[in-house]
């Protein structure tokens, strides 16, 4: 095996980037089943523990996917695109904008109480309840799971709804909340964070260990600054980017913010 990693690299990793290449350059494609194990450290002459180790570098990687049973695969291309910005436009001009491949699941809804970060984000004391919605996000086809989340709607606007339901709402979860709460959306910010999954969503998601997730916390405004709703998503970093598309403006919309280098 030649690769840029040197002789002097250790033998999983040199096997791992022969594998990525091949990957990469096509010679395994997509949807892919690999050779199995014992043929695999047979051509690399190396032990069957070498040769996990190996695979364990390309699953952490987002490359490849073990299917209890039936073997391991090159895993598909594609991720869940988001589009943060003009998305409540969209969704004003057609309430069946979810998206198509995606099941939703609500697998709690009631009365809850937010700490750290979404207290913050809600800007109510730790211990606050509030109603919270809890969802699961399934890829229609195969059934795993893509995204984890919930979202968080002040009890003087949602307490003794049917938003403490357990059920799909018919329609986008914010045009409910501008109904019941007689107040119309009008400001939106994103939180973005990279980090390591919780347990709970480690497992959720079905994610092999040291995989990091992005997360997001939307905070939705009312006009008068009040918070409608406050909502955190869930996915595993290798599945999802994040699209942000938007006009330059010719002059800055806040003159006290310094110019950044990015």
């Amino acid at each position: 095996m030649t690769d840029e990693l040197g002789a002097r690299a250790p033998k999983y990793l040199q096997i791992a980037a022969e594998l990525r290449r091949s990957i990469r350059d096509g010679e395994l494609k997509a949807g892919e089943r690999l050779p199995a194990e014992t043929a695999l450290a047979g051509r690399f002459r190396v032990s069957p523990i070498t040769l996990r180790n190996a695979l364990g570098v390309l699953r952490a990687e987002g490359l490849i996917e073990s299917r209890h049973g039936v073997g391991t695969f090159v895993r598909e291309s594609w991720r869940l695109q988001r589009h943060s910005r003009y998305r409540y436009g969209r969704a004003r001009s057609d309430e069946k904008l979810l998206t198509a491949h995606l099941r939703h699941t609500i697998v709690f809804a009631g009365r809850a109480q937010v700490r750290g970060e979404i207290a913050a984000a809600m800007g109510v004391p730790a211990g606050t309840e509030v109603v919270a919605r809890r969802r699961h996000l399934h890829d229609q086809e195969t059934g795993k799971r893509e995204e984890v989340g919930a979202s968080y709607i002040p009890t003087d606007l949602a307490g003794g709804t049917y938003l403490e339901e357990p059920k799909v709402v018919p329609k986008a979860l914010f045009l409910c909340i501008e109904e019941l709460s007689g107040k119309r959306y009008a400001t939106a910010r994103d939180h973005w964070f990279s980090r390591l999954p919780t347990a709970e969503e480690a497992a959720a998601l079905e994610l092999p260990t040291g995989a990091p997730v992005m997360q997001v916390i939307h905070v939705a405004r009312a006009d008068d600054g009040t918070v409608l709703e406050v909502s955190e998503s869930v996915w595993p970093a290798d599945r999802i980017v994040v699209i942000d598309e938007y006009p330059v403006e010719a002059e800055s919309a806040q003159p006290d913010a310094a110019p950044s280098e990015v």
